[in-house]
């Protein structure tokens, strides 16, 4: 267990602020940011993790209650809005059990894999908790939780059952000066190996230690399911395939062959070890370890064609100023893939860059085909999964397309 008395603690003085008349009305409406540029009165400086009151500008009544975060342009991270509240272990504890009654419909279905809270859609702006069977991952992206962390262990102790909790933390937090580090056991005991959990009944593991994010991608679970349905008999390209979760689920699904394309060979590792969990023949996938724009370049060049192509790349967007950049990367693996459809195949291209909206992204895959001389047919298209709810428009980042390639 880690020692708190190395961290900092809440201060008894909150931060009192008014703000200008667009933020009011945002906070009012349950945005939960507050923008430095937005605050017009301050009652005093603050450290990370103070909690800021906010109140109306004409009528000084309450509005808001958050976090404060000193290093970050959202200067205020809003907890509770139109409701006094007192930010307790209780408060934290009604909060964990609400996120968790949204998840029972993925518990009662022996789900073991999920995200339990998704940062300010369930109330804990900048933190995520993903469950591993009985492992849970926190990952916080600003130092404004580290005195609170505590209160926040506690009310998860008392209200989710788990066996160990890890830590992952952002690279913005100043790891020396708490006396934390990304990857540390804050609960139980200490991870040796991959984390196994059951998802839609097939085994799959992570390293939530070392892995991207908390070691998984729990928010395309839905997806994977529906590429699991649509495998039978086909060959299958998964590119950007990381663990290998959307090749699992195709094999599982009956496909005859999966190609999975990632740049790192430790992540093909991975997808060995999950394929070996679900007893699926080694024989069955062939990893490429190269860039996904190169290597799929290669296959095209080798005049290699696929039943179903999955494209699900990494965020190309973490700020308003790459967005052309993203779609221009975008625009450039939908050309790539085209000709690696087989006759009649099947594409699904997916993105979870939050700052490209779903109409702007399938707008580009439809315009990109045309232009290209290819037709499709739209079979779906889909958003979040059930445990990342969309509480505010910028928590929206995934979008999937799903269409038939007519040569």
């Amino acid at each position: 267990m880690i020692d708190f008395s190395h961290l900092p603690t809440p201060t008894n003085k909150n931060i009192a602020i008014k703000l200008k008349p667009a933020a009011e009305r945002a906070v009012k409406q349950g945005h939960p940011w507050i923008f430095e540029d937005a605050i017009t009165k301050q009652s005093h400086d603050g450290v990370a993790g103070d909690l800021v009151v906010i109140y109306d500008k004409r009528k000084n009544k309450f509005l808001a209650v958050g976090l404060y975060d000193p290093n970050s342009p959202i200067r205020v991270k809003i907890l509770q809005a139109n409701q006094p509240a007192q930010i307790n272990q209780a408060w934290f504890t009604e909060k964990l059990l609400k996120a968790q009654s949204i998840r029972q419909p993925l518990i009662d279905k022996g789900i073991k894999g999920y995200r339990l809270v998704y940062g300010e859609s369930d109330h804990f702006p900048g933190l995520i908790l993903d469950r591993y069977n009985e492992t849970l991952v926190m990952k916080i992206y600003s130092a404004m939780w580290v005195p609170h962390l505590q209160t926040v262990l506690s009310a998860l102790q008392d209200t989710i059952h788990f066996e160990r909790l890890v830590l992952r933390l952002s690279r913005g937090i100043d790891t020396d000066k708490f006396g934390l580090f990304d990857g540390q056991v804050l609960i139980g005991e200490a991870v040796t190996e991959p984390i196994q959990f059951i998802e839609n009944g097939i085994t799959l593991s992570a390293d939530v230690i070392h892995g991207h994010k908390t070691g998984f991608f729990f928010d395309q679970r839905d997806n994977r399911q529906r590429v699991r349905e649509l495998s039978n008999d086909r060959t299958v390209l998964d590119v950007f395939s990381y663990v290998g979760a959307f090749s699992v689920y195709a094999l599982v699904g009956g496909a005859k062959h999966v190609t999975a394309l990632d740049i790192s060979q430790p992540a093909m590792d991975a997808l060995a070890d999950n394929v070996a969990l679900n007893n699926l023949s080694p024989d069955t996938i062939t990893p490429m370890v190269a860039d996904a724009f190169d290597g799929m370049a290669y296959l095209a060049k080798q005049k290699q064609q696929f039943d179903l192509v999955i494209v699900d790349p990494p965020s190309f967007a973490k700020s308003q100023a790459e967005v052309d950049r993203a779609l221009t990367s975008y625009k450039r693996l939908v050309q790539l893939a085209l000709p690696l459809v087989a006759p009649d195949g099947i594409l699904l291209m997916a993105s979870c860059s939050s700052r490209v909206k779903p109409d702007t992204f399938f707008n580009l895959i439809i315009n990109t085909a045309n232009q290209s001389g290819y037709g499709l047919d739209i079979i779906e298209t889909t958003s979040h999964a059930l445990d990342h709810p969309i509480g505010f428009p910028e928590a929206e980042y995934l979008k999937a397309m799903f269409v038939y390639i007519k040569k």
